[in-house]
């Protein structure tokens, strides 16, 4: 029944697609002739609080078999203060800034919706503190969308380097043992950010990373146009490449809404159970079996923030 449904989702989107992509010529000539009248206007100025970056998604797999690809991709960075319009579906400034503790500036790194379809594995908030005249990337905040279920887990992490229990079921080819460590550079002329899966078992198996280039003109480059049919392109990487992995004999795993219903609530533990214990072999097998009761006893660590989404229809 599920393949049911992604086959009337791809069909809907495809659509869609094709529909709305009618209008981005009139769309990019209407914008020509707006910034040609008015250099100073609000929509010239809500282009200036946009960035956009360039580069490369890069995937590789080491259990139960070697697997790698990479893709070319493009981001926005959003400065949501100066943005005329809050981004549909992501946290507002305010919400960010209460959520990170912070009091500076929030930025937004996502690929914006595309005619009508939007696709986000991994979108970040850097989450700036200003202290003494002076602005420092203090947390960051991420969102991780799994596909096709369009769920959504959303967590603090420190962007230095930080341990994440595991607490989304982001592939069908992944249990839900082992924990994210994540790291994030501030935005630049360049920016990464490099994820990679510690397992009870199978140790660092799973890496994934995004390496991206500032480009030099975001302000008088038309949007739709630069983004056009980006979402789309990064679904088909991620269904390509899952037929790949089947056809590679690479185990399917249900969903843990199944099997494990608590899924959700056993990550809040492992993750208390992570801050305190650290990533010690002993330890990183002991927080995923929930056996090591010293280890909290030790200290009382404040709990990460997370928030769940459930799934849209019709995979709710």
């Amino acid at each position: 029944m599920e393949l049911f449904y992604l086959l009337c989702s791809i069909v809907y989107t495809s659509i869609t697609t094709l529909i709305l992509s009618l209008f981005i010529p009139f769309h990019a000539l209407l914008r020509r002739l707006v910034l040609s009248r008015a250099a100073s206007s609000s929509s010239s100025e809500g282009a200036q609080s946009i960035s956009l970056y360039e580069g490369t998604v890069y995937h590789q797999r080491r259990h139960p078999v070697h697997h790698s690809f990479q893709y070319q991709v493009r981001y926005a960075l959003i400065d949501l203060d100066r943005a005329p319009h809050a981004p549909p579906n992501h946290l507002s400034p305010d919400e960010a800034r209460r959520i990170s503790d912070t009091n500076g500036p929030i930025l937004l790194l996502t690929i914006p919706p595309s005619v009508g379809y939007e696709q986000n594995p991994l979108s970040v908030y850097y989450c700036y503190d200003v202290e003494d005249s002076a602005t420092r990337l203090k947390k960051c905040i991420a969102e991780v969308t799994n596909t096709p279920w369009a769920e959504r887990v959303t967590f603090i992490f420190d962007p230095h380097s930080d341990l994440v229990a595991k607490a989304l079921h982001v592939s069908p080819f992944m249990d839900m043992l082992g924990s994210w460590n994540i790291k994030a550079s501030e935005p630049g002329e360049n920016l990464s950010i490099s994820i990679s899966v510690h397992h009870p078992e199978f140790q660092n198996y799973f890496t994934a990373s995004l390496k991206a280039k500032k480009l030099c003109s975001s302000s008088t480059t038309d949007h739709a146009v630069f983004f056009w049919l980006m979402p789309h392109k990064v679904a088909i990487w991620i269904y390509w490449h899952a037929v790949k992995l089947w056809w590679k004999n690479v185990q399917f795993i249900q969903h843990p809404r199944y099997t494990a219903p608590t899924y959700r609530d056993d990550a809040l533990v492992r993750d208390r159970k992570l801050q305190c214990c650290g990533l010690s072999d002993y330890n990183l097998h002991v927080q995923q079996r929930g056996s090591n009761k010293d280890c909290l006893a030790e200290t009382s660590p404040r709990d990460r923030w997370f928030r769940w989404i459930d799934a849209k229809w019709p995979w709710s």
